[in-house]
């Protein structure tokens, strides 16, 4: 299957700059057994569901993982510039232990953690070299230990004086808004790129579907007889990592993290059981709930996993009975997710009379149910 059979035409100006009030953006609903869409607004969501369906969210938060520092002008590469180079770097996941063996001799020789990050300009940056994130709160300092490709680094954090790793993170850093959003972020962007359940701090990006929820929906919802439960994905990287290749198949997607309780483990257990419909909110939710599937021979199981699964058309989904999601890039993996679930061409027809009705694109943008 060719890359080139997910793309689409999209207007320049239909990409979401700013968010739409939470609870106003515009829904599409899509029927998978049959032709055509329904046009509605995700405060009429629980209209558009049944009582009983399960819902499930993405739980995770996202932190201020992008770092905007210098280079220590001791660093030989920031000779002939006093105040060191200008460096940006995306925060993406603390190394797991025993994932980096002789960097992580380096950390326990001198203190901090390891991190895998994403670091610009990469090319400048070898081993050894030092970069000063500084505020009022304090600095934080980073030492590049390991390179990788297309920009990415293993480095060792450590704050400079007090404060911890997160709390200096936490200050200094900045949300780390997708690169299609041309702006710089605000302080406003640390509420509204959050969902409003969110409370398990570890992502690089929001589960953007779930951005569109209110109390106000979540209570009407409820009246509904919509049942919920919460998971974690912590969102990656990999969300907006370009397919590098031509054909689908060669394609790999990022491991992500993510924790299923044991009372959604169950409720996912009973809705299917009872014959009730499983309504994923995002794509990070469905990769979660069909990654555990995949793993537990049709069966949900409680704990912890690590996502690896790629969905694209052909994949046989166990779980997940519906999904709201955003619209997404073309020639995106997450666009090869929602093909997979509703049809490619069912899809890209969607999306085609999206671009005509004028919705708008991507994390702040409007959304899609699939049903």
């Amino acid at each position: 299957m060719r890359v080139s059979e997910f793309d689409f035409d999209l207007p320049a100006e239909l990409i979401a700059q700013t968010p739409a009030p939470r609870g106003e953006s515009r829904l599409m609903v899509v029927d998978r057994s049959g032709d055509g869409v329904r046009h509605s607004s995700v405060s009429a969501l629980p209209d558009q569901l049944r009582p009983g369906d399960l819902l499930v969210v993405n739980n995770t938060r996202v932190f201020a993982a992008r770092l905007l520092g210098r280079r220590v002008p001791s660093d030989p590469l920031a000779r002939g510039n006093p105040e060191g180079g200008a460096v940006e770097c995306l925060l993406l996941s603390r190394v797991e232990p025993g994932h980096e063996g002789e960097a992580e001799e380096s950390v326990r020789a001198g203190g901090g953690e390891l991190w895998h990050a994403l670091m610009h300009p990469g090319q400048k940056l070898r081993e050894g070299a030092r970069v000063r994130f500084e505020g009022a709160a304090g600095a934080l300092v980073a030492e590049v230990v390991a390179r990788r490709f297309f920009g990415r680094r293993v480095i060792r954090l450590w704050p400079e004086g007090d404060g911890s790793v997160d709390q200096l993170i936490d200050s200094l850093g900045h949300v780390p808004l997708p690169p299609y959003i041309k702006r710089p972020d605000t302080s406003a962007d640390r509420e509204r790129y959050q969902t409003v359940y969110a409370t398990a701090r570890g992502s690089v990006a929001a589960p953007t579907a779930g951005l569109h929820f209110t109390a106000h929906v979540l209570e009407a919802l409820d009246r509904h007889g919509v049942e919920r439960a919460e998971i974690t994905l912590h969102v990656g990287y990999g969300t907006f990592k370009p397919v590098r290749t031509d054909i689908v198949e060669e394609h790999d997607v990022d491991p992500e993290r993510y924790v299923i309780p044991p009372d959604a483990a169950d409720a996912i257990a009973r809705a299917r059981r009872e014959q009730r419909r499983v309504i994923a909110v995002g794509t990070t939710t469905t990769r979660a709930l069909e990654d555990a599937a995949l793993k537990g021979a049709g069966r949900v199981a409680a704990g912890p996993g690590e996502a690896t699964a790629f969905i694209y058309p052909g994949f046989r989904f166990q779980i997940v009975d519906g999904l709201l999601t955003n619209f997404h890039l073309p020639r995106s993996s997450l666009l090869m997710l929602v093909s997979a679930f509703a049809g490619r061409e069912r899809v890209l027809a969607a999306y085609r009379e999206a671009v005509a009705a004028r919705y708008r694109f991507y994390s702040y943008g409007d959304a899609m149910l699939i049903v």
